[in-house]
């Protein structure tokens, strides 16, 4: 372990333009419970590979019950792609108050690494806090999706996949509070197989022009609450695909991005179940769309219990989306079977849109059933042209005013007992 007297001298002879301030601290990390990565022998130059020095720290602390793995102010610390595993002993931190910065060169990045940067795994009451900064330095990886594939087949440095900054798997009991994650190259932030996941108080951030760049991705992941966070992306700023339950998204500002979305679901035939979704206290603002769920034809299992409550607009393409047409290509095969949707409700969305108020397109096959619309008032956005009218097809429920525009007015129509039973035969997967 070095001593801090050494470290000094290694910042000061920093090739950095200029000297990183001198670190403030002495006490023996191992005795505090506290371990700094400094003390690992971190430069903190924003210029060196400080990835070794982070996992003996982090090594070091998995040990300990109640330990913090502490990344300080007023340092940059480069790391590469890096797995920081456990099980580790119980409610440790990770505290960052400086800046972690990804690799910025794309042709740095092993091939073996582009899934994740930082891959949190098999870690239960853990917490990552502080005032700091998470900087995927993506913006060299989004104007790569630019290049034509012609090109991008000559390339040998320019790969496919992208990496999402933060992933966590298998992790139960996980808390993310008050940090900042910036420029992610793909999502910023994912839970995969998960359970007990709290978000607090963070700030996501990218261009609206960085592709795929959602903000906080969860897939197989239940028992989630989202709350009191800002979220600007080029993506979706909440998603959530299959095998996510009991999740509960309120006081997000949205925007720009993709608004919150449920999917896409059940592609290739698969089998996707998601369950008692709440959305509510939500500000977008120029976003692609607001409240959505997205379904590929196909597809087998349910979609029930979801709640859209209480979101304000401001410029949203198309504020309400159901939509079991799902493509992300120019065709898609037409395919018989669905997802099937029962048990939405939409309360209190207000605001305006710039092309179409409501698009509720659902499977001919699978109808949507106990879709609710209550309250919804949708004004289009000053001097847009072009404006569509409300869609709805095949949409089974019951509406209360008020509802505007009123086209909107016989979006869902009155359900039966057969229709209910044609969706749960499809719902019997999940």
């Amino acid at each position: 372990m070095h001593k801090h007297n050494k470290q000094r001298n290694d910042v000061g002879n920093s090739p950095a333009p200029a000297p990183s301030p001198l670190p403030r601290f002495g006490v023996n990390p191992v005795q505090s419970g506290v371990f700094n990565i400094l003390s690992f022998g971190a430069k903190g130059d924003g210029v060196s590979d400080d990835s070794k020095a982070l996992l003996a720290a982090w090594k070091t602390a998995c040990k300990v019950t109640g330990a913090v793995v502490e990344i300080p102010s007023e340092f940059k610390f480069v790391i590469k792609p890096i797995t920081l595993q456990g099980p580790c002993m119980p409610h440790l931190v990770f505290q960052i108050d400086g800046t972690i910065l990804a690799p910025p060169k794309v042709g740095s990045w092993p091939k073996s690494s582009l899934y994740q940067w930082i891959d949190f795994k098999w870690l239960y009451n853990f917490t990552i806090q502080g005032k700091g900064t998470v900087d995927g330095q993506g913006s060299n990886w989004w104007s790569s999706s630019q290049i034509n594939p012609l090109q991008k087949k000559r390339s040998k440095i320019i790969p496919d996949m992208k990496p999402t900054a933060l992933r966590f798997y298998a992790s139960y009991n996980v808390t993310v509070r008050d940090i900042r994650i910036i420029d992610s190259p793909l999502c910023h932030l994912k839970f995969d197989n998960s359970e007990g996941v709290k978000i607090n108080n963070i700030t996501i951030s990218a261009p609206e022009s960085s592709p795929n760049t959602d903000g906080i991705h969860l897939q197989n992941t239940k028992d989630v609450e989202i709350q009191h966070s800002n979220i600007a992306c080029g993506d979706d700023c909440v998603s959530i695909q299959t095998g996510c339950s009991n999740v509960h998204v309120h006081h997000i500002s949205c925007g720009p991005g993709h608004g919150i979305s449920l999917g896409g679901l059940g592609k290739d035939k698969s089998i996707a179940c998601v369950s008692n979704i709440k959305v509510e206290n939500i500000v977008m603002a120029n976003t692609l769309y607001g409240a959505r769920i997205k379904t590929w034809q196909g597809g087998l299992g349910s979609v029930k219990n979801v709640t859209f409550s209480n979101i304000q607009l401001s410029e949203v393409k198309v504020p309400i989306m159901i939509d079991q047409y799902y493509c992300d290509k120019n065709i898609c095969k037409n395919q018989t079977g669905a997802v099937a949707i029962s048990g939405v409700k939409f309360d209190q969305i207000i605001g305006t849109y710039s092309v179409q108020p409501i698009h509720l397109a659902c499977s001919n096959s699978v109808p949507c059933v106990d879709v609710v619309l209550i309250d919804i008032q949708l004004k289009p956005y000053p001097g847009c042209a072009g404006i569509q009218q409300a869609l709805c097809w095949n949409s089974y429920g019951k509406s209360q005013a008020p509802l505007v525009p009123s086209s909107m007015d016989y979006c869902v129509r009155s359900g039966n007992d057969l229709l209910k039973r044609i969706s749960r035969s499809y719902d019997d997967r999940c």
